[in-house]
């Protein structure tokens, strides 16, 4: 392209101190294209203050509009009057929305990164009002913006599926790994056990607490593995408690247990890649799973993984990981007690995970993007 660019990104997600999910993507691939790209200027665009070591580059404008978009009617005055009035102003070549949103009320060329439809298959374990927005407005945006990218094979099939979206408009871009995800020495994990479980190994959870996450049925699993397991082991919850814990903290009370399960909340990126490191393995057997971005972060980290065997998860994890119904407790049971008593079985994951992280990285998902983002610029332009 060689025209200077003017590119409009939604980054309402880039918080200081508290990136999860749809925020690393955003930070990881975003701060390579705008250093890739220092002919084209960016327009940054937050619903709140923020912070300067999100401006990747001299090319970043930002700019605030208000109000914060933390609320589905705030939400839909966000992107159908401040994005709309801000574009109006700018005049971009493009729009780009990493949050799965998009702006119906503007004519400016989109794209919007689709990361799961995890509401359309689990519509209960999202809050009445949000889900009714997930629902009516998605495959709205889906079909108003001019491409979709999204994280896997199985998401792009879930849209096509579900919103009946041509396959020629989305481009499959993949997750990468924090470039700092990496393993520690037995000294260091040593040290991560000392901080966290008064020196005992343990089993590490990494994500916002919420009932697709399936924390429920860990504590089943972990409950009555401590039941037939003698040695000492504990278990890390890293992630705050989102939503529609209730049923959760029940199942914690009559735990046999519960003084070896550890909640530390949501943690700095540097605290969770010691855990995830040092882990005997990380639980992850969610319910669904657009990508499973613990599962790449644990291979890149060479800590086994146990994951679900629905959705996006087998996509990921290929044969580097133990497979589990994650409905049923016992079966994720069995599985850290094959981690803990199958001699060889860490080192078999840890080779294999070597292999298979190699097919995701943030540098690869940034050219992806980049392609898609062109992609809508050369078929508007003509």
């Amino acid at each position: 392209m060689d025209k200077s660019l003017k590119i409009a990104v939604n980054t309402r997600f880039l918080i200081k101190n508290r990136l999860e999910g749809i925020g690393r993507f955003t930070q990881e691939t975003f701060k390579r294209i705008v250093q890739q790209n220092p002919q084209h200027q960016f327009y940054f665009l937050f619903d709140r203050d923020y912070d300067d070591s999100f401006l990747f580059g001299d090319n970043v404008t930002p700019i605030k509009l208000n109000p914060p978009a933390r609320h589905p009617i705030l939400w839909y005055y966000w992107f159908e009057h401040s994005i709309p009035a801000a574009l109006n102003k700018l005049k971009p070549d493009v729009f780009i929305s990493p949050d799965g949103f998009a702006s119906i009320n503007t004519k400016v060329p989109s794209l919007s990164v689709f990361h799961d439809l995890a509401f359309e298959h689990y519509p209960n374990h999202v809050p009445f009002t949000t889900r009714w927005f997930y629902k009516y407005f998605s495959p709205k945006y889906a079909n108003k913006v001019n491409r979709i990218a999204t994280v896997s094979s199985y998401t792009k099939q879930d849209i096509i599926d579900k919103y009946k979206i041509d396959a020629d408009k989305i481009d499959v871009v993949y997750n990468g790994a924090n470039p700092s995800c990496k393993p520690l020495n037995e000294a260091n994990k040593q040290l991560t056990r000392n901080s966290y479980t008064n020196g005992n190994p343990f089993f590490v959870f990494i994500s916002a607490v919420h009932p697709r996450k399936n924390l429920e049925r860990i504590l089943l699993a972990f409950d009555e593995l401590k039941e037939s397991y003698s040695e000492p082991i504990e278990l890390v919850v890293a992630g705050r408690m989102a939503w529609q814990n209730e049923k959760l903290k029940a199942i914690l009370k009559q735990m046999k247990h519960k003084s070896s399960v550890n909640f530390v909340g949501h943690l700095a990126i540097e605290e969770i890649e010691k855990l995830c490191a040092s882990a005997a393995a990380l639980v992850y057997p969610s319910l669904f799973e657009g990508f499973g971005l613990p599962i790449l972060e644990a291979m890149y980290a060479e800590t086994p993984v146990i994951t679900s065997n629905v959705s996006s998860m087998p996509e990921i994890a290929g044969d580097a990981a133990v497979l589990v119904n994650p409905l049923k407790y016992e079966s994720i049971k069995e599985a850290m007690l094959k981690i803990l008593t199958e001699k060889g079985l860490t080192n078999e994951l840890i080779e294999k995970g070597k292999l298979q992280r190699e097919k995701f990285n943030w540098e690869l998902t940034a050219e992806k993007l980049w392609n898609s983002i062109l992609k809508v610029i050369e078929e508007t332009s003509n």
